[in-house]
């Protein structure tokens, strides 16, 4: 064997070394995707079922339409200071003439007594269970994306009637309306997955079984998308639309997929208005997940030595918003071409002594400033994303640019946030 043969095989194996220690993540639907599930009936069962179990306390026609209207309040009142479950109590318990916890035990009843005699209306798919096995075989990181419009044990037992009992899930996020903030079709509800999973570097594919509830507003932040097309409507799609999968098949043809699809290809490319937007929202969903789950002594406690802590590090985002990049949108908008210096605002740490700052306080003006931020940018028209500005550091720019830096921005902070968290308050978990 020649040295040129040994050269070119070593760097062969180097290179499929590369490409196997990245991680891959996998964002899977449950209904109709890992458990056979017509939705639409299912819901109507179990509306139907909770209706009456309830039935002593509110006429069962007005409890389903009391329900089903406080679950579009959680689908239409998205709010990152607010979990889906806010929105919904705000509606529902107010609409019934009880206060929630005069309900809640009988509630909590239905889904541990009659909850699980729904089971008969899901169907066990066993490739599903083969292709998580496999998937979890290769290393890939495992998420649920089903849309968190249920309690967590209505989608825990619906995991278990899949094949994941919940003593052993392989999952890493399985979100339910008692954590999120955002809900299918929201391109932020993706957003926010990744946030809690630090902004995952490498590839990340969505896989669901629904083109506008899964697929569209996974494709529209940025993310790949593999359409278990049950119904062969697949084969009409356009490949040329954005927002169209990269590929569609049955949950046993995703592995096969994946093995000859370069992990380069599937990594998102967050680089639109509305992934900007998705993201900038996601953020502030998940320090108010922050806020809610930690105790209030973690927050003033540095990692390590010269690393900033939580309050530090809110405190700068806060900082940040208000008075570098609010203001240099707002110029950019209102000026031709303006120049922007440069900002250092590391020192502001120093400086502000923001590890003295009240965090809760920080965090609530941090909401408002981020806030307008998101507001300014939805009242932009599409061409006005392209407005240009001469930066100090970057050189010619445009607004889209701009907001791409402060969305990337983010995410580092978040990664940040998350490994600041396992060294000081180890095990602790956010959903």
């Amino acid at each position: 064997m020649t040295l040129t043969s040994v050269v070119a095989n070593a760097i062969l194996s180097l290179r499929f070394l590369a490409e196997n220690l990245v991680t891959l993540n996998l964002l899977l639907d449950l209904d109709g995707t890992l458990l056979g599930n017509e939705i639409n009936g299912f819901v109507s069962g179990y509306t139907a079922a909770l209706a009456k179990f309830m039935a002593s306390y509110v006429e069962p026609g007005y409890f389903v339409q009391s329900l089903m209207k406080a679950t579009g309040a959680m689908i239409q009142g998205q709010r990152p200071e607010c979990t889906l479950e806010q929105n919904f109590d705000a509606v529902f318990y107010p609409a019934l003439g009880y206060a929630k916890e005069d309900l809640r035990p009988q509630i909590d009843t239905f889904y541990r007594e009659i909850f699980p005699s729904l089971q008969p209306l899901t169907e066990f798919r066993p490739e599903a269970v083969q292709f998580v096995e496999e998937a979890l075989r290769r290393g890939h990181r495992l998420s649920i994306a089903t849309n968190p419009l249920f309690p967590r044990t209505a989608i825990l037992q619906r995991l278990a009637w899949a094949g994941f009992p919940a003593g052993n899930l392989p999952f890493e996020i399985v979100p339910s309306f008692e954590t999120f903030h955002f809900a299918k079709p929201n391109p932020a509800f993706f957003a926010e997955i990744l946030a809690y999973l630090g902004w995952p570097d490498g590839p990340v594919v969505m896989v669901g079984n629904e083109m506008s509830l899964d697929i569209s507003p996974a494709r529209m932040l940025g993310l790949s998308a593999f359409w278990i097309d049950g119904d062969g409507a697949a084969s009409s799609v356009d490949s040329r639309d954005p927002l169209a999968p990269q590929a569609f098949g049955k949950i046993q043809d995703i592995i096969s997929w994946l093995d000859v699809t370069q992990p380069e290809a599937l990594k998102p490319g967050y680089n639109t208005p509305a992934a900007y937007i998705a993201i900038l929202e996601a953020t502030l969903a998940f320090w108010d997940t922050m806020v809610r789950c930690l105790p209030a002594g973690v927050y003033g406690q540095r990692p390590n030595d010269g690393e900033w802590c939580l309050s530090e590090i809110i405190c700068h985002l806060r900082d940040v918003d208000a008075d570098v990049n609010l203001p240099r949108l707002q110029k950019i908008i209102l000026e031709n071409n303006p120049f922007l210096p440069g900002k250092d605002t590391d020192p502001w740490a120093e400086e502000r002594h923001y590890i003295n700052q009240d965090c809760m306080q920080a965090a609530g003006a941090f909401m408002a400033a981020r806030q307008n931020l998101v507001t300014l940018l939805r009242s932009l028209k599409p061409e006005e994303w392209k407005r240009p500005a001469r930066h100090a550091i970057f050189g010619p720019t445009d607004l889209s640019e701009l907001v791409g830096f402060i969305t990337g921005h983010d995410r580092l902070h978040i990664q940040q946030a998350l490994q600041a968290v396992h060294r000081v308050a180890p095990g602790l978990s956010l959903v």
